[in-house]
């Protein structure tokens, strides 16, 4: 064996071992999708509060109703009582793994090898595990405390009055919490008794800690309580105002995708149908069995994606970025967007680097590789994967969710996205998700993975892997299986249209859409 055949099999034996360890990592994270179910919950809850003020806002109710849903009190205490449950099986496992921490000796290399959810402790690592889990452990500590907050003004408004004050009475006796967090218990909990005690700086506390259909219903009760009957008045036209604003929002999160998704299901069943009957001649049948012709073999596909994807992203890039003279991003989000769209474009041109190296040897390639077409059908091949990737996805996604339970991690970028107040910053996303990741991976996965596998497999067998791949490269459990469903549209719209602009275009649409939702719930929250 060569050098050359030993360094890459070594780096190829290193890169499986840390995406399976990010892969078993990101098991024990919470899904991104809890927090985006509680951000949805609230617009849900806010645009509740509409109401039609003439004849032609009336016929609009019809369509309030279908957006909405019959109970949305019922259904978001639900939600909310399912989000605790989580964040408590968290919360413990957070607190075992500090408690396994805190018992187990300082290690050096030649003692035995630990438990490996914690890795070796030494004096500093065991410093930083500590710290991080305990942040992990008040953070979640402080959102079970906000939901309980938020359960309570729930179950006041739908009258189970009791079970609001206990679990106020449980925050106010919880210590390991703010104080302001169980001052504003305090507060709700005098609101809501009988006979009501009021303290002076409630209306302060509610402002402070609560947001939302939650701040303009603990608001009203407070200003009915002090009989200010102006107050109540104009809070309502603000509510009615927010709650307007507030349908808008949802309406778009969910009509547009929903128009999408249906206009997909029939485009779907169209084309399963007319293969079926047309068979080769069919859309679906067009280059259904048309290999690329490959002139590199295995060894320069792992090359690629082992050198230029996996060393350059996981090792060269972090120690270059840690190496220059920027300031690490910290709570600053506009320079933690800037920080993530240069670690992006960085990996992406030394992984193009090293495809280009790797390849340049045999050139000039066939006109079928890496294949960029203005003319023809590529924007109907791409705008109509994305709608047929919608309701394929979204059924993945929910046989994922049941299989996850809430655990499995999600993109960090994610979070990002949603909580950004800051038009630069999301603006900076925006072209890193839209623009830059399709143009990207679209020309690493479909450009020259599937192609290149076309050599060993049926152009069938080459989807599925590249998907596959596509998904993992992730890192993240609970994506890999919706991440798979979106791959493989992919890789047909590519193999179909034989036009990289088509999946870009639709891998583009799918981050947009997702994007315009985070930064539309986030508006509202």
């Amino acid at each position: 064996m060569t050098p050359k055949r030993l360094g890459l099999f070594l780096l190829t034996l290193l890169a499986v071992f840390v995406a399976g360890s990010s892969l078993l990592t990101s098991w024990q994270e919470p899904q991104f999708q809890n927090s985006l179910d509680l951000y949805q919950t609230n617009i849900v809850l806010e645009a509740s509060q509409w109401q039609a003020s003439d004849r032609k806002d009336e016929n609009l109710q019809g369509a309030k109703e279908a957006i909405i849903g019959e109970k949305p009190l019922e259904t978001a205490t639900k939600e909310y009582q399912e989000t605790r449950k989580s964040a408590e099986t968290n919360l413990e496992k957070a607190k075992k793994q500090l408690e396994d921490l805190n018992s187990k000796p300082v290690t050096t290399p030649a003692t035995p090898k630990p438990q490996p959810e914690i890795p070796p402790a030494t004096n500093t690592s065991r410093s930083l595990q500590q710290k991080e889990l305990q942040k992990t452990i008040d953070q979640l500590q402080k959102s079970i405390a906000e939901i309980d907050l938020r359960l309570g003004i729930l179950q006041a408004q739908q009258k189970q009055t009791d079970a609001a004050l206990k679990n106020w009475k449980q925050l106010q006796q919880n210590s390991q919490i703010q104080p302001e967090l169980r001052e504003t218990a305090t507060a709700l909990s005098g609101m809501w008794s009988n006979p009501p005690r009021l303290l002076p700086n409630a209306q302060q506390l509610i402002q402070d800690h609560l947001d939302g259909w939650f701040r303009f219903t603990a608001l009203t009760q407070l200003y009915q309580l002090q009989q200010r009957q102006e107050a109540v008045a104009n809070l309502k036209i603000a509510e009615q105002k927010a709650a307007e604003q507030a349908f808008v929002k949802l309406a778009i999160i969910g009509t547009i995708p929903a128009l999408g998704a249906f206009i997909g299901l029939g485009l779907l069943i169209f084309l399963v149908v007319q293969r079926l009957v047309q068979g080769k001649t069919s859309l679906l049948g067009q280059n259904a069995n048309a290999s690329w012709l490959v002139p590199w073999d295995g060894e320069t596909i792992l090359q690629v994606f082992v050198v230029g994807f996996f060393f350059m992203g996981q090792i060269l890039i972090p120690i270059v970025l840690q190496l220059l003279p920027i300031p690490r991003p910290a709570t600053n989000l506009r320079l933690q967007a800037f920080y993530v769209f240069l670690s992006y474009i960085l990996v992406a041109l030394g992984a193009v680097s090293v495809l280009y190296l790797s390849i340049k040897r045999f050139f000039p390639l066939e006109p079928s590789w890496f294949r960029f077409k203005l003319g023809g059908k590529w924007f109907l091949w791409g705008f109509g994967g994305y709608c047929v990737a919608l309701p394929v996805v979204v059924v993945v996604s929910l046989i994922n969710q049941q299989i996850w339970q809430g655990q499995g991690g999600s993109n960090p970028l994610l979070q990002l996205a949603l909580e950004s107040r800051d038009s630069i910053a999301l603006g900076v996303f925006f072209v890193t998700a839209a623009i830059a990741a399709p143009l990207f991976e679209e020309f690493l996965f479909r450009g020259f993975l599937l192609p290149s596998l076309t050599r060993y497999v049926s152009v069938w067998w080459a989807i599925i892997a590249s998907a596959l791949l596509f998904a993992i490269a992730h890192l993240s459990l609970s994506e890999v299986l919706p991440l798979f469903a979106l791959g493989v549209v992919l890789g047909v719209v590519y193999t179909r249209s034989r036009n990289l602009l088509a999946p870009m275009l639709l891998h583009s649409l799918w981050n947009s859409g997702t994007l315009l939702s985070l930064f539309i719930l986030g508006s509202s929250n």
